[in-house]
């Protein structure tokens, strides 16, 4: 497979949904549609991931008056975890960091099983390649019509992996977003066949 440069890929992906806007917090690089009121993909550089920072007095929030992202009413009683995109655990080891990806705009509605699972068993695993590479994340959501009252809950999610050492893409995997959500390792091909967005790409 030839090497794809993925932060140009993932600029240009989802350009056909309105309302959208490009936040960057420091830490993460957020494309946010307020069509869904929901980030389309989030995007953050990770090396030597981990750490022992205390996130039990942190919560959700949302510190951008230009997005309009969900609020804890939208998650009250509905089933669905807040499912991080740039992972807590991977900022632990500095709490300043770890704080600033409890952001609703850094989070989809995840069901347990998924958030839980799968996900999370692929973030343990992506933290472990962080303490001997440099790696570059981008993971996201598709959306269908779903709904919980004013949010748009993705359908299916996907993460992208690149090392920044060797530019290899070392995982691409496509999520089910169900009570028995599963993960299929794809290519990044299929990733861009699946979710129908149409991309000029350098290769």
């Amino acid at each position: 497979m030839k090497t794809i440069s993925i932060l140009i890929l993932i600029t240009l992906l989802s350009l056909t949904v309105t309302g959208q806007s490009i936040v960057n917090n420091g830490i993460y690089t957020v494309n946010f549609s307020n069509q869904y009121h929901e980030p389309l993909w989030v995007s953050y550089k990770l090396y030597h991931g981990g750490g022992e920072c205390d996130r039990k007095t942190f919560h959700f929030i949302n510190d951008n008056d230009q997005l309009q992202t969900a609020t804890n009413k939208d998650y009250s009683k509905s089933g669905y975890d807040k499912g991080h995109l740039a992972n807590a655990e991977d900022f632990a080891f500095d709490c300043t960091k770890d704080e600033l990806t409890f952001r609703y705009y850094n989070c989809l509605p995840q069901t347990p099983n998924l958030n839980r699972g799968v996900w999370k068993t692929y973030e343990t695993q992506i933290r472990e390649w962080s303490q001997t590479d440099s790696l570059l994340i981008i993971c996201g959501g598709v959306f269908g019509n779903k709904k919980i009252k004013n949010i748009t809950v993705p359908d299916y999610c996907w993460k992208v992996v690149q090392s920044l050492t060797t530019k290899k893409i070392l995982f691409c995997g496509w999520f089910t977003n169900t009570d028995s959500a599963t993960e299929e390792d794809i290519n990044y091909t299929e990733l861009l066949k699946r979710t129908g967005y149409q991309l000029n790409l350098k290769q």
